[in-house]
């Protein structure tokens, strides 16, 4: 990586579908930013207040899959949205694992009145782009029975996001859980597991559930990736709770054979995400997804031109980079049409069918119901 001898080079988090350059946190110290690397720490405070739920699976005895919490979930556009505080005052939390740096909305933080601070040594990019990043120090949050005190925090983003959005909750706190995604009851459970290795965890369903495994995850970089396939190739794709839809790199597409150009794609308007810029997003057919033992015959998914403006060039050099990865984003649809288990202790996620459709993007999914869309599994072999 080019580096100048005029200032100290920032180096770069990839965060996914957030990607931050600098460290988590950042303190002042002596007039300069000391960078110092932190963990979410709601995580151990939801830990103090577990309450044991008594699931256990039958086929170990050895196994204990204990509920350490319970949050009821809002679901605003197809966004996941769980009800919280900041120093006393009511916010809403959006859940995103596509999000590896938990982070306030700016918006949000001016309305909120915190004090915020240049983080001059932070490059932080999104869909729609790079966004300034600034820091705010929190007396107080609040979520569910968890309350995490003087808590320093990226401030960044350059939409409002509605829906009383003001912080983005993301896997740099979930990946130190399991985590259920149970959406027709509305409602996300966090759980610990202890000697479950080899055990499915899939408690709610007897008959067995679909699974795939998830790549190594990184704590300094946490995100949900792992393989599915579109018309049979193979595709890296991540987990996000924030992307109301499932979304396709465009030049993924075109390897796939579906372009802007090809018959039967639909334009849609411009989209924006943590950045400022818009990107262009089209709607096309497809042969056929597939998920572990789940396939749906012709969908039409979501494809935009989703990284175009994640790059950056270093001083000194004219080189421009790719910030991360460039995955599918398995967005909210797949939640909603699903319940899921993501089983970090186990590197694994366990999902059923809900009867709900995927793919669908003119309107919020769980008005939508799509007689073209087929969905079949093979039979369950018993395998975990």
């Amino acid at each position: 990586m080019a580096r100048s001898s005029r200032r100290p080079a920032s180096r770069w988090i990839d965060a996914g579908r957030v990607a931050v350059k600098g460290r988590s946190l950042c303190t002042q110290e002596t007039g300069n930013v000391k960078l110092i690397k932190r963990t979410f720490l709601i995580a151990s405070a939801v830990v103090g207040v577990a309450i044991a739920s008594g699931i256990s699976t039958a086929a170990s005895s050895e196994c204990k899959f204990m509920r350490i919490a319970e949050w009821p979930v809002r679901l605003e556009h197809n966004k996941l949205i769980v009800d919280g505080a900041i120093n006393g005052r009511k916010i809403g939390i959006m859940l995103d694992t596509g999000t590896g740096q938990s982070l306030i909305l700016r918006s949000a933080a001016i309305r909120l009145g915190l004090t915020l601070r240049r983080a001059s040594r932070y490059r932080l990019f999104g869909l729609g782009g790079e966004t300034d990043v600034e820091v705010a120090q929190l007396d107080e949050f609040k979520i569910g029975q968890a309350t995490h005190k003087n808590w320093q925090v990226i401030v960044a983003g350059e939409q409002d996001f509605g829906d009383d959005i003001t912080f983005l909750l993301g896997e740099d706190f979930f990946h130190k859980v399991d985590v259920e995604f149970d959406l027709a009851a509305r409602a996300v459970r966090l759980y610990q597991s202890k000697d479950c290795e080899g055990v499915s965890l899939a408690y709610w369903s007897a008959s067995g559930a679909g699974h795939a495994e998830i790549e190594d995850i990184d704590g300094n970089h946490p995100q949900i990736v792992l393989t599915v396939q579109i018309n049979g190739q193979p595709l890296r794709a991540m987990l996000d709770s924030g992307a109301s839809s499932s979304i396709l790199a465009t030049s993924d597409a075109g390897r796939l054979g579906v372009t802007p150009q090809t018959p039967g794609v639909v334009a849609r308007t411009a989209s924006t995400g943590l950045g400022a810029k818009k990107f262009d997003s089209w709607i096309g057919p497809f042969e056929s997804f597939t998920i572990g033992d789940e396939t749906i015959k012709n969908p039409k998914i979501l494809f935009a031109d989703l990284w175009k403006d994640t790059t950056y060039g270093e001083t000194g050099s004219r080189l421009q980079r790719q910030v991360g990865l460039r995955p599918m984003l398995l967005g909210a649809d797949f939640l909603l049409a699903h319940r899921v288990l993501v089983a970090h202790s186990q590197r694994r996620i366990y999902f059923t069918n809900a009867g709900g459709p995927m793919f669908q993007s003119s309107r919020p999914l769980e008005t939508l119901k799509d007689p073209g869309q087929e969905v079949s599994t093979k039979p369950k072999t018993g395998e975990n």
